[in-house]
């Protein structure tokens, strides 16, 4: 955590004082915290606990800097500072930890060596001790701003049998950049602190309570009440903590406390990246895994006798990928086989316009968006797949039904993409429709057919392909605006495979929020003709390839979506609300 602990003192005689701080150093000690020293004499190692090296570090500096510690140093004069303002002796070298999990070193002396730091801290120091005070005088609170930080502070009172009152006024701060964090770990510094704080009140009332035993002051005071307040106490104006508590080595665990303190505080809140809603896709493919394991569990309760068959893959509804083995595959081992195939013969979009051709692609890509059957046909049954594979990342999840490879000719209502074996006999109907494209991959007569500068992928060289459809798409028909966009991204290669797929998602994404309003607006609110190409206009999507395209990804919705917007609109509340 970037913040700087530290215990601040109220005295009598100099006001609020700073007397130890511990501050967290990311990169390497200052210079002046380096020269002189000797591995033997300048880190001397105490102990290792909770990942963290204590250890002593001299801070010695160089005759070239031409001052002394105390000249150089931003923190009072030794003439303005008493025992009471004084945590660490004069020479004394402080204390370092190194934690080894994050290479980060924890700092504590008494006050921090840069100037803006000390500025920073002994500001916070000031209105601890005096403005920003909570009820009682003893408690936290918060303060700051964003040009000096943001200060989380707890006041408290240590026991002192020479101090008026009994007692000595003392704080610790904590102080920080970020606000939103500070509060949010408002909860833990108080608990930590708080037993920080305790255990000083504690050694304190001991010390305290053995002094009063042995030389009762309240008696005393008494019998001196005339007596000037400020010549009586000259001669022990202040004491030090150490003192009060009688700890000798109070100074190196608070060191230890305070190092923690900001480990631990930074280490318990995290950053997360929130992705919001899930998108389409994700709905869809939890629910086709919701129905694979039911269809599962009804597998596994059917009788002996269908299992002596052999699996047999169902009919499958729509929204689901059907998966056939390919003509010849006799038994399961031989489809298992043709799955492990090698399958990237296509390697991406921007690959398969480079094989085909611009206008064979874009007659390829037109159909695919408007939701109508590719055929292909080829002995190649890793190409067919590789193809699909590569086409299906053009639509949305829930629009796409492939039959990968099959025998005999599939009506397309079962599935949009179908890859068949040469031999088969597509119905006339078929050939002459608009709604469906073929892809037929003959052996070529020479090889290196497809277009000078294709990806390195010898395996296609070996092949010729004919694009043809009953409806061919004309070469300045417009098409759908994500066409063009999708042309627009392959075509600049200035741009990358992966940045293409993102700008994919994007388009997809931005394509099925539109469909969304679509759908709620006719098919929810039930909207006239009318006002449904008003909000046509207002999408951009006015244009018949856009109508057809948004209409056939209206069937890729899922089920949670449609269902949440049916039950919202027979609520109680939805009906009192269109009323």
């Amino acid at each position: 955590m970037n913040a700087i602990v530290a215990l601040c003192h109220f005295c009598e005689l100099h006001g609020p004082r700073t007397l130890f701080c511990t501050e967290v150093l990311h990169a390497p000690l200052p210079q002046g915290a380096t020269n002189g020293e000797s591995p033997g004499q300048g880190e001397q190692a105490e102990e290792e606990e909770g990942g963290i090296q204590m250890s002593s570090r001299v801070r010695a500096h160089s005759p070239a800097e031409g001052a002394s510690a105390e000249s150089s140093s931003p923190g009072p004069k030794k003439s303005d500072m008493c025992e009471g303002c004084r945590s660490l002796a004069a020479g004394h070298p402080g204390y370092i930890s190194h934690d080894k999990e994050t290479s980060i070193k924890y700092v504590s002396h008494q006050h921090p060596n840069h100037p803006q730091l000390f500025s920073i801290v002994r500001q916070a120091c000031v209105r601890s001790l005096s403005c920003e005070v909570c009820p009682g005088r003893e408690g936290p609170i918060f303060f700051g701003d964003e040009q000096h930080g943001f200060v989380f502070s707890h006041t408290f009172f240590i026991k002192d049998s020479l101090a008026r009152g009994f007692q000595r006024w003392y704080s610790i701060i904590a102080i920080m950049m970020d606000r939103i964090y500070l509060i949010n770990s408002w909860p833990f510094l108080l608990g930590k602190i708080r037993g920080i704080i305790d255990e000083l009140q504690g050694k304190a009332l001991k010390v305290f309570e053995a002094e009063q035993f042995g030389c009762p002051q309240r008696a005393q005071r008494m019998n001196t009440a005339f007596t000037p307040f400020l010549h009586q106490r000259n001669g022990n104006a202040a004491r030090s903590l150490t003192s009060l508590t009688s700890d000798d080595n109070l100074w190196a665990c608070l060191h230890t406390s305070f190092a923690w303190l900001l480990k631990a505080c930074g280490s318990r809140l995290t950053e997360k990246l929130l992705e919001g809603a899930p998108t389409e896709d994700t709905l869809v493919q939890m629910e086709k895994l919701a129905d694979l394991e039911e269809e599962s569990e009804g597998w596994d309760n059917s009788g002996a006798e269908e299992e002596e068959k052999g699996p047999v893959l169902p009919e499958g509804a729509e929204g689901r990928e059907l998966a056939k083995c390919p003509t010849g595959a006799s038994s399961l081992s031989d489809c298992g086989n043709w799955q492990s195939r090698k399958l990237s013969v296509f390697k991406s979009l921007r690959h398969m316009r480079q094989v085909l051709g611009a206008p064979y692609f874009r007659m390829l890509a037109w159909h695919v968006l408007m939701g109508n059957q590719v055929i292909w046909k080829s002995r190649d049954v890793d190409l067919v797949h590789s193809a699909f594979e590569v086409l299906r990342t053009m639509l949305p999840v829930g629009c796409v039904r492939i039959i990968p490879y099959s025998s005999q000719y599939e009506e397309a209502y079962r599935c949009n993409f179908l890859g068949l074996s040469p031999h088969v006999q597509i119905p006339a109907h078929v050939l002459a429709s608009e709604f469906a494209v073929i892809v037929e991959v003959h052996t070529a007569t020479r090889s290196m057919l497809y277009p000078v500068g294709c990806e390195d992928d010898q395996s296609l060289s070996k092949y010729e392909f004919v694009v043809t459809s009953g409806s061919p798409v004309a070469a300045n028909r417009v098409g759908p605006t994500i066409l063009n966009k999708i042309e627009a991204a392959l075509t600049n290669q200035n741009l990358s495979v992966d940045v293409v797929d993102q700008c994919l998602v994007c388009l997809k994404e931005e394509w099925m929020n539109k469909v969304k309003v679509l759908f709620k607006f006719t098919k929810v609110d039930s909207r006239p003709k009318e006002d449904t190409q008003k909000l046509l206009s207002v999408l951009g999507a006015s244009e018949e390839d856009n109508v057809k395209l948004l209409k056939f990804w209206m069937t890729g919705l899922s089920k949670t979506y449609k269902s949440h917007l049916m039950s919202t609109v027979r609520s109680p509340m939805a009906s009192e609300s269109r009323n």
